[in-house]
């Protein structure tokens, strides 16, 4: 069964599900998914996992994410870009030495709202869909990170555009509102495009109609990522032959069931990579004082 990730650059007007689901015709519907939404009007890197991959989303997804944000001053939507409904408007648009003193001062850690139009959901339901409704429901902030600043542009008086590195479940539409309530201004997301996700990069991905044009002219396997490069950043042990059938069944594994120990009883609370005896990536496991425990099998 094909396993891996393929590096997709989604382009304006898909939506994530769209491109979820021509990757998985194009595979004969092999199990497929996303690694963290992307709104129609934003382009960029999406991670599509296939196979045993999918079971690795939620690492993907909790990697630092960069972003080339577009923002316009002096108007505010219901969505929070510039998609939605006018709900508030001013002429009264600060200095540029204003604007970018204001952008700056948003690379720190703080908690953030998510806006009503997101995928969260509250008391079963997607925010989305209680937001379309015309309601709005307390929601609760999140702590997350800004991590970096930088190439801060000004395109003309009412348009900025600037780089942002940050943490997972950082939504930039509220982050351009937030800049806009520290000048006293309103404020709304007019462009998005996503340029890193973890160590996938924008330059490096395939666009959807190249994407659409290989499928139909032969095999794509070649464009998979291996499980064994998405987890290059953990330390990897592999396991004698004799550990087999602990591997197989999803059971602790002994250090004594390792080729090499390399200095394991140091890294006690982290978790690391697991080869079988040929090298294969059997799972992800957390190393504890005597053992290995199983965190995510891929087998």
């Amino acid at each position: 069964m094909l396993s891996g990730v393929i590096n997709l650059y989604k382009e304006k007007d898909y939506t994530s599900h769209d491109c979820v689901n021509i990757v998985r015709k194009a595979l004969n519907r092999v199990k497929t998914g996303h690694t963290g939404t992307l709104d129609p009007m934003a382009e960029g890197v999406l991670p599509i996992c296939i196979g045993k991959a999918t079971k690795l989303a939620d690492y993907i997804q909790s990697e630092k994410k960069e972003y080339r944000v577009e923002m316009l001053l002096g108007i505010q939507t219901d969505t929070g870009d510039i998609t939605g409904q006018t709900i508030a408007e001013s002429q009264d648009i600060p200095t540029e030495e204003k604007v970018t003193t204001a952008i700056k001062s948003f690379q720190k850690q703080y908690e953030q709202l998510p806006p009503m139009y997101s995928a969260i959901r509250v008391g079963g339901k997607r925010l989305y869909e209680i937001a379309r409704q015309g309601k709005s429901v307390e929601r609760k902030p999140r702590l997350i990170t800004i991590y970096q600043i930088k190439n801060i542009e000004k395109k003309d008086e009412r348009k900025y555009s600037f780089d942002v590195l940050c943490s997972k479940g950082t939504y930039i539409r509220s982050l351009c509102e937030d800049i806009g309530q520290y000048l006293n201004t309103p404020a709304t997301m007019s462009a998005l495009i996503r340029l890193s996700s973890g160590n996938f990069k924008a330059d490096e991905a395939i666009k959807i109609s190249d994407f659409k044009a290989l499928a139909e002219s032969g095999d794509i396997s070649y464009l998979l990522i291996p499980l064994s490069e998405i987890l290059k950043e953990y330390t990897k042990y592999q396991a004698v032959f004799e550990a087999e059938k602990y591997l197989r069944n999803g059971n602790r594994l002994s250090f004594s069931l390792l080729k090499e120990q390399k200095d394991i009883t140091q890294k006690v609370g982290e978790n690391v990579v697991i080869l079988d005896h040929a090298g294969e990536v059997v799972g992800i496991y957390q190393v504890c004082e005597k053992d290995l425990k199983p965190v995510t099998m891929l087998i």
